[in-house]
């Protein structure tokens, strides 16, 4: 066995029984299909982890998927756990049909703070993207310490962040793109969009600036 081999059945073996306690203490958690990859692109942004319905088929079965970004191994075994914990709350909105999210996930809104305190964390709001701070608390940290100390034992590499893209194609002067939350897209001047919320008469959403 190479040493990539026992790196990569590590890290997988300690996300999946985490996973599995977390399922064992909120039976609304669904079942995975987990995914290990890059959650950089070359810009600012980070992905950390992701929880996306339906998005694998078992012959006449449809499985959810959880991504987890390589990047956030480097924040240590606590933090991991709270990404897990994160996308799990996404997992149970879906298992109940609740909307806990608007503008294409971005925005966490109320039901999913509920959702996220009901698996244990503790919740931070913030301006762009709603109530999706994520810390674990210390009770929830003892509630998972065999978890934890298996992650820590698994967590020995991580993806560096791929490299910020220099060049290319700059922004034009012909206004702001914008996309709403069922995907139509506008153009409009900026001193425009800037004046007040525009709202998509399909899914009633404001649409939201695309960078």
């Amino acid at each position: 066995m190479t040493d990539s081999d026992t790196i990569t059945g590590l890290l997988v073996t300690a996300l999946e029984n985490t996973w599995a306690a977390i399922r064992s203490q909120h039976p609304y958690v669904p079942n995975v299909v987990l995914t290990v990859g890059s959650g950089s692109t070359g810009g600012s942004e980070l992905t950390l982890g992701h929880f996306a319905p339906n998005r694998w088929v078992r012959g006449e079965y449809e499985l959810h998927e959880l991504f987890v970004g390589g990047e956030g191994f480097q924040r240590g075994a606590v933090d991991v756990l709270g990404t897990l914990l994160h996308e799990a709350a996404h997992g149970v909105a879906v298992t109940r049909g609740i909307k806990d999210t608007s503008r294409q996930g971005r925005w966490h809104n109320e039901r999913y703070r509920a959702l996220g305190e009901e698996l244990g964390l503790t919740l931070t709001h913030h301006d762009k993207i709603g109530w999706s701070l994520t810390t674990v608390p210390d009770q929830t940290r003892e509630l998972y310490r065999n978890e934890l100390d298996e992650l820590a034992f698994a967590l020995v590499a991580y993806r560096r962040r791929e490299p910020e893209r220099r060049g290319g194609r700059k922004s034009n002067n012909n206004g702001v793109s914008a996309e709403c939350d069922c995907g139509r897209k506008i153009r409009v001047a900026l001193s425009v969009f800037e004046i007040a919320p525009i709202t998509c008469g399909h899914c009633g959403e404001a649409f939201t600036r695309k960078i």
